[in-house]
């Protein structure tokens, strides 16, 4: 088991994801500064308080997360529930390091492309707000009904199908997460199906409508996958050692 130097993985990592490219709603890279090195790295979804004492039993020096904290227009007090989150980083001597849009954007460890080969989606192309949407081709083919299923299979949990169980699906749009605003953008592309982690009331009528199946799977399930391949590739650069720790979220 290596030993890396905290500043060494954060340069690591933003040579990697660009944080630079991305207009973002929080801060990417190190958010709260721990220890000055690293030997044990706990990854997850989200920098929760249970993530968080779970990488503390864990020894972690370091938590990598996909959402972190400090988001645009939230309460910037230390107060609650974030106060007790930074108190257990920093008791715990452990460092916190986020990076949300430019892990979903990454064209091979991120939520997309991970999301992609997951339900075996040939990726043909991406677009929309910071190239956020992709498309491409489902490589089985059948009924919106038979995608759906095919998503809960994989991702382990049962998703929302709106708009017809019938409807032939070989062409699909996705993004992961809270991207249900993305649908029209998705419909525009002339796809059979949109992937995405949650839905809105409006996007029931939307999928009615315009004939294109909408399958909300979970915002937490279609993102854990980023976050863990990018915890594989360091711990197969750098040798340190990377434990996911997958915190159950039924959203």
């Amino acid at each position: 088991m290596n030993l890396m130097q905290l500043k060494d993985l954060i340069a690591t990592l933003d040579a990697l994801l660009e944080p630079r490219r991305y207009k973002d709603y929080a801060p990417n890279g190190l958010q709260v500064e721990g220890g000055p090195a690293v030997r044990k790295l706990v990854t997850g979804v989200t920098a929760s308080q249970a993530l968080i004492e779970a990488a503390a039993s864990r020894g972690a020096d370091a938590v990598l997360v996909h959402h972190g904290y400090f988001w645009k227009g939230e309460d910037a007090r230390i107060c609650g529930m974030k106060r007790k989150r930074v108190k257990t980083l920093l008791e715990h001597d452990l460092s916190l390091l986020a990076y949300h849009l430019p892990l979903d954007a990454h064209p091979e460890l991120g939520n997309n492309a991970m999301l992609g080969k997951v339900l075996d989606l040939e990726a043909q192309g991406q677009g929309g707000e910071q190239g956020l949407l992709w498309h491409g081709a489902w490589r089985h083919g059948g009924s919106a009904g038979d995608f759906c299923g095919h998503v809960s299979a994989r991702l382990g949990r049962e998703a929302l199908l709106l708009g017809r169980v019938d409807k032939p699906v070989s062409r699909v749009a996705w993004c992961t997460g809270g991207a249900q605003s993305f649908f029209a953008e998705a419909i525009d592309l002339g796809v059979d199906a949109f992937i995405t982690g949650e839905a809105s009331e409006q996007n029931h009528h939307m999928a009615m409508e315009c004939d294109v199946a909408f399958i909300a799977a979970g915002h937490h399930a279609t993102e854990r996958f980023g976050i863990k391949a990018l915890g594989e590739h360091l711990d197969q650069l750098h040798g340190i050692s990377v434990e996911f720790v997958d915190i159950s979220n039924p959203v």
